[in-house]
């Protein structure tokens, strides 16, 4: 299984899910591939945001080597399933697709059409972001496997 976590510039959200997702995946030997990706190419190859490094570590996940990456169609047809985390993030995926195969592997990381909130712009919004991830995370991990 190969899960994509996609957020806007892949600094706050999806390097958590991804941390999250992969450290709970391996500590049930799924053998799942699990990576990260944003919409925006400003931080390629950057670390992940300081702030989203800090709360990950504070909660036992070390999500300090993970890099930035920009999403491309490609991806597609690398991944198994494409975890956006807003609304505007779908849009922005799904314009890059190309047919209904590609187009059935997006959907919103939570569930009941809801918005993980972007917690760039407020150093609080930092830890609720973690949790509400990390408590998604272990519900997709039983909804998938």
């Amino acid at each position: 299984m190969k899960l994509l976590m996609v957020c806007l510039g892949n600094i706050c959200r999806s390097p958590l899910a991804e941390g999250i997702m992969r450290h709970l995946a391996d500590e049930q030997q799924l053998g799942w591939e699990i990576s990260s990706a944003g919409t925006g190419d400003w931080h390629v190859n950057q670390p992940a945001d300081r702030r989203s490094i800090a709360v990950a570590k504070k909660f036992g996940y070390d999500i300090s080597a993970q890099r930035a990456r920009h999403f491309n169609a490609k991806m597609f047809d690398e991944f198994d399933h494409i975890l956006v985390m807003d609304r505007q993030n779908l849009r922005d995926v799904l314009q890059l697709a190309s047919n209904d195969r590609q187009r059935k592997k997006v959907r919103l990381f939570l569930t009941d059409d809801l918005e993980v909130t972007d917690p760039y712009y407020d150093d609080n919004l930092f830890e609720p972001v973690f949790l509400g991830i990390e408590e998604r995370c272990k519900q997709l991990i039983k909804e998938i496997k």
